[in-house]
């Protein structure tokens, strides 16, 4: 066995920023299937005892830690390795303002938005779908802009911080119905430089359960 256990599953952009950090840290570790949508494991009591009692993923097992949330996930793994860690107080304070922001405004709507206009049958309501939009759009302008000053996030180096917001961007333009690396040049081009990282993989070639049936 690995000795990082992570369950995931493909079409989690929550997971695929713990999977990503995995891999550019060059850790020993394996993907644990949750089967999200057919089964809904999540939710099951099993899971909710014995991986996590919030019913989500990701959630990475090191020996007896059994951690929750991708941000905690990145902090940990960035301690432990020294990679990617902000690498002084202001950075780390700035690091976790933009994860805090990306958790809540820029991929905390783009995975809701997402899974109601790809996944959901029927998809959502046009006018929920409208409403995220409206927000994203305006949360990746942010970004975008921030991303016009610096090559990365928090400066010239990259963190955490980019590896949590580039959780959902990676993803084919199609299932968001728009492309976000192509209208937002800067956003573009900071993707462009994390997919050059040694590590760097697609979400679909990191994580098990693609294609969904039926796509």
């Amino acid at each position: 066995m690995a000795e990082y256990q992570l369950y995931c599953f493909a079409q989690s952009g929550n997971a695929y920023r713990a999977a990503l950090m995995l891999n550019l840290i060059g850790a020993d570790w394996q993907p644990i299937y949750v089967d999200f949508f057919a089964k809904g494991e999540q939710r099951t009591p099993e899971y909710r005892t014995n991986v996590n009692e919030m019913g989500e993923v990701p959630v990475l097992v090191h020996g007896k830690n059994k951690l929750s949330q991708s941000g905690v996930i990145l902090t940990y793994l960035s301690e432990h390795f020294g990679k990617f860690r902000p690498q002084t107080e202001d950075e780390r304070l700035e690091a976790l303002r933009w994860i805090l922001f990306d958790n809540q405004k820029v991929n905390g709507y783009l995975g809701p938005y997402r899974f109601l206009r790809w996944i959901a049958k029927p998809p959502g309501d046009p006018a929920v779908l409208q409403f995220l939009k409206g927000r994203i759009d305006n949360a990746l302008g942010i970004v975008d802009q921030r991303l016009g000053k610096s090559p990365f996030i928090v400066g010239d180096h990259p963190t955490i911080a980019d590896i949590s917001l580039s959780g959902y961007l990676y993803y084919p333009t199609d299932e968001f119905g728009f492309d976000i690396a192509g209208e937002r040049k800067n956003i573009g081009a900071w993707l462009a430089r994390i997919k050059k990282l040694p590590g760097w993989a697609h979400p679909y070639d990191l994580m098990p359960g693609h294609p969904l049936p039926g796509r």
